[in-house]
């Protein structure tokens, strides 16, 4: 399988991918004041590593920041946790049909991008009814009725090829679930269409997507970019950090920046407007965010759990220091805001010269299913 036919798929594989609270609390619904506006949305991301997806997950890479842009315009606001599996890898154990969880569902989409990013390929052989059947069974899905739960499933072999489980069987306990099957096939729409791709998504009221060699993701350069990017390494500063998750979780925010900014200038402008808006959230480990926690008490926070800086404050000196941080953190996502209306426009403007329709790149086609989807779970978007 040609690169070029993976290229745009992955951009895919984050579909709906949201909110970054991290947390124990980040298994289970936010606990800010806004709690009760904001909707369940549960994403399982499954990967075909095996040989020649190379591709597939460098593109996933690539995108997921756009998709958590996506997101943070639904309303109400998405409480959205991501898991992520993989498939299809000779590493993996044979026992589980060469399925392995990566990363439970979960609200710390550093952590995921992390796990994204640590993803190697290795030949072996694609069993698709496997993972959606562990993916269905394993998960801890959100209970919530009007929760939107939808799996995102990708590869480039047929989709029959488990001897043990039936892909329709797979497909239809997990729509019996109350879970959506989206499949991405890389490679010719027909052969996709012919090796069972197209049913497990009718099966699973889900929608399929095939990728010919000739798509690709949509990566455009901006005079933005740079400045984006700044301004998303400029909010680190803004972050008060606390306990043993404060310096893990700053830690891994800084590798994720800097994983970021090795796929280049856009990559790391797309992850300063995710960290700008309403879905990223480190309330585990950052005071400022933390402190926007309906339950949250200064007073009972230990002082080992404090940095050395906090330490040497009083009460009062320790609220005006978080909110003059919180202010900081306001005028850098606002400026960032603004720069992304621009850098939006500006790739317009440039697929527009080029004769490129967004249409065409995969991650558009399946954003566009997402919305349609949490469209009918009352989600809006904004145009």
């Amino acid at each position: 399988m040609k690169a070029t036919r993976l290229v745009a798929l992955a951009a895919a594989l984050v579909a709906g991918v949201g909110t970054v609270f991290a947390a124990e609390e980040a298994n289970k619904a936010p606990s800010d004041p806004q709690q009760q506006t904001r909707r369940a949305v549960d994403l399982a991301i499954c990967l075909d590593t095996s040989n020649s997806m190379d591709g597939l997950i460098g593109s996933a890479k690539q995108k997921l920041w756009a998709i958590v842009n996506e997101l943070a315009t639904a309303r109400p606001r998405p409480a959205l946790r991501v898991a992520l599996y993989q498939y299809g890898n000779n590493g993996l154990n044979a026992e589980t049909g060469w399925v392995q969880q990566v990363c439970e569902l979960t609200g710390d989409l550093d952590a995921v991008y992390g796990k994204l990013f640590a993803l190697r390929t290795n030949g072996g052989t694609e069993f698709v009814a496997r993972v959606i059947r562990v993916a269905t069974d394993n998960l801890k899905w959100s209970p919530d009725r009007n929760a939107l739960k939808i799996i995102v499933v990708a590869g480039n072999e047929p989709a029959t090829q488990d001897a043990k489980f039936k892909l329709e069987d797979s497909c239809k306990a997990a729509a019996g679930s109350g879970i959506i099957v989206n499949t991405i096939f890389c490679g010719n729409e027909v052969e996709g269409r012919s090796t069972g791709w197209a049913d497990a998504a009718r099966w699973a009221d889900g929608r399929f997507a095939a990728i010919d060699q000739d798509s690709g993701t949509v990566v455009i350069n901006t005079p933005y970019d740079k400045r984006l990017a700044d301004l998303g390494a400029g909010l680190n500063k803004t972050y008060v950090a606390y306990g043993k998750a404060g310096r893990e979780g700053a830690a891994n925010q800084a590798a994720q920046d800097a994983n970021a900014s090795s796929l280049g200038a856009p990559a790391a402008a797309l992850r300063a407007q995710a960290k700008a808006g309403s879905l990223y959230g480190n309330a585990r480990w950052d005071l400022v965010d933390a402190s926007k926690e309906k339950d949250f008490d200064l007073s009972k926070m230990k002082e080992e759990d404090l940095s050395d800086e906090m330490r040497k404050m009083n009460a009062e000196q320790r609220k005006a220091y978080i909110a003059e941080q919180a202010k900081k953190r306001e005028a850098i996502q606002k400026e960032i805001k603004e720069l992304s209306a621009r850098r939006d426009e500006a790739i317009k403007q440039e697929m527009g010269k080029k004769g490129l329709n967004e249409k065409s790149a995969f991650d558009a086609a399946l954003r566009q299913a997402v919305r349609e989807q949490a469209e009918k779970k009352d989600f809006k978007f904004e145009k």
